[in-house]
């Protein structure tokens, strides 16, 4: 065990993680050149397209130092907000950290997040300055301000480059040096932490585990903790490039094991694995259940596939533990799943997924976060979906949650971002300059005004240098109401939402002119309406198609005319009354595009 190293790797989004993990490979000598590609952890498609870690992961690598052969065991974490579930996984599987700081941007509001998660779980830091090669890099500048973050001498830190390769072997010096071996009794009873799992077609579902004390072996019956399901270990072995089998894993190893498990509900990540003949005594501590901040219905767009979206969305939680879901119905869409996201970007991702892992066409309704309404009888309700609210003579309040928002900035941007935070109903509670030119505010801010797209303005404001993070303050009252969508006076529940009552009208009005474009003309006149309760705030109408039933007559009467046309008015009020308005998909991510 002393010449075992479990790290993972945090740090910003776009700080060079992922190129300087396969430095790490490549010096390893784990992946050969044949293999050697960009981002060889970043496994899908949507990582390699947009340049961002989504999934967190794991591989082992050989390393001799002073002649004494050392195994190092890499988890690869996530650096954008939405995943940041995935990074305390990571953490809760190590005992050290390598903190990357990109040297051209300094330290953004995700890599001070990350950070306290690892001092938090008594990690060691190794602080690294990735992108020394670049001309427009500060390496003073940003050694200053790792100091006065973690406290370390400016000796400490280690200066790198992830795309030539500059001092990576001084990392994995540091690796050895700093992080302490795992610490665990061989001879305890088995105590296995599952900090991942994947499905997989032919094999059932494979879990990732870290053993703390005890050890597996090939064959062993073992026991799911809080499941209480007993499996054989059919096939034990460490992540290296490709899964490698092995007889036996100890104390300190990170591995997989495949027991032909089917059902995805019976793998918690988070659970203990242990002996049935000789249990552990306690599970290990691990995580707890992911809260989601944004909630959105998915259902498939032909209705025959919603048990393929169920058991696609089963296997998809495999792989994502922080995706939630609960069926539900809608009187536009049909059946489907309301599900909670840990953001937009989580949830676009989600979406993406499904059309390319699985193969389902679905449809998104308008995301909206969770609120909590308290009755006249003083009962509180949880509401995710503004058709669950109750009627509003039962409503005492409504309290929606609050975040405490952290942005870094340059100083130049802190005038139209501090207007951007306003605008959204934020309150300025603090502004530290970190030094000249960079500044931290803190921000008090409804979470329902971020989801849109605040974090798209706010990167267009700041010409990409801001950096954002948030963690969930609490819940306070606020002035919501429900704006409904009516379309030839039916309620269309997919398009309804909760929003402050000062934003209600300028929103009701601009859904209303975007419908009015994405609906296609029908044989009859298509009234679309925002409404408040009985109270219609706005309008707009798509004119009806009309044939020019006039043509054929030439000459004669205008009475032959006026009775023509009266015949085609009764037509089409009838038409109306039991014409159907169909909706396009597009229509149903109207809300979201508001402002393109």
């Amino acid at each position: 065990m002393k010449n075992i190293r479990n790290f993972c790797i945090i740090a910003h989004i776009d700080h060079g993680k992922s190129t300087l993990a396969d430095r790490l490979l490549e010096f390893t000598g784990t992946v050969s050149g044949r293999d050697l590609e960009a981002q060889v952890l970043d496994d899908m498609d949507i990582e390699r397209e947009r340049g961002i870690t989504i999934k967190s992961h794991a591989i082992q690598m050989d390393y001799d130092h002073n002649g004494e052969p050392f195994v190092l065991n890499l988890i690869d974490t996530p650096g954008h907000v939405d995943f940041s579930y995935e990074v305390s996984r990571s953490i809760a599987a190590c005992e050290g950290a390598l903190l990357i700081v990109d040297a051209t941007q300094g330290i953004q509001a995700q890599t001070i997040s990350n950070l306290y998660l690892a001092i938090e779980n008594d990690l060691e830091i190794i602080p690294v300055l990735n992108k020394m090669d670049l001309d427009n890099a500060m390496p003073d500048e940003v050694k200053d301000q790792i100091v006065d973050m973690i406290g370390c001498d400016e000796s400490d830190i280690i200066e790198a480059s992830g795309k030539t390769g500059y001092g990576v072997d001084k990392i994995l010096d540091a690796i050895i040096d700093i992080v302490p071996a795992p610490k665990g009794d061989v001879n305890a009873p088995l105590q296995a932490l599952i900090f991942d799992s994947v499905f997989n077609s032919f094999r059932g579902i494979i879990a990732y585990f870290r053993i703390f004390n005890g050890e597996i072996s090939k064959g062993d019956l073992v026991k799911f903790v809080n499941t209480e399901k007993e499996y054989e270990a059919n096939e034990i072995g460490v992540l290296r490039l490709e899964q490698e089998p092995r007889t036996t894993l100890k104390a300190g190893d990170v591995g997989y094991i495949i027991s032909g498990i089917k059902t995805s509900k019976e793998v918690k990540v988070g659970d203990t694995i242990t002996h049935v003949k000789n249990p552990c005594e306690v599970a290990i501590e691990g995580f707890e259940d992911v809260k989601p901040m944004v909630f959105a219905g998915i259902y498939p767009i032909d209705p025959d596939e919603y048990e393929d979206l169920r058991s696609s969305m089963e296997k998809l939680q495999l792989n994502d533990a922080s995706l939630t879901f609960e069926p539900e119905s809608s009187m536009a869409l049909g059946f489907g799943f309301r599900c909670g996201f840990l953001g937009l970007l989580h949830m676009e991702i989600i979406q993406e997924r499904l059309e390319r892992e699985f193969n389902m066409n679905v449809i998104t309704t308008m995301p909206n976060v969770s609120y909590q309404v308290i009755t006249n009888k003083k009962e509180i309700i949880e509401v995710h979906n503004p058709s669950g609210l109750p009627e509003h003579k039962y409503i005492d309040h409504i309290e929606e949650p609050f975040i405490k928002a952290q942005i870094i900035s340059k100083t130049d941007y802190i005038g139209p971002i501090i207007k951007l935070c306003l605008d959204k109903r934020g309150e300025l509670k603090n502004q530290i300059y970190l030094s000249t030119s960079r500044v931290e505010l803190t921000v008090d801010m409804p979470l329902g005004e971020i989801v849109f797209d605040f974090y798209d303005k706010l990167k267009s404001i700041s010409k990409g240098y801001a950096s954002f993070d948030y963690h969930i303050s609490g819940y306070r009252p606020a002035k919501l109401i429900k704006l409904d969508i009516l379309l030839n006076g039916e309620s269309v529940d997919a398009l309804s939402t909760l929003t402050h009552q000062d934003n209600a009208y300028s929103l009701g009005r601009r859904i209303c002119v975007k419908l009015k474009d994405l609906i296609p003309r029908q044989q009859f006149d298509i009234a679309i309406q925002a409404a408040i309760s009985a109270k219609v705030i706005a309008r707009e109408t798509v004119k009806a198609l009309r044939k020019d039933v006039t043509a054929k007559c030439y000459g004669g009467d205008i009475t032959r005319k006026r009775k023509l046309l009266e015949k085609q008015k009764k037509g089409k009020k009838r038409m109306r009354q039991v014409g159907n308005v169909e909706v396009p998909q597009q229509a149903f991510l109207v809300v979201l595009k508001l402002n393109d």
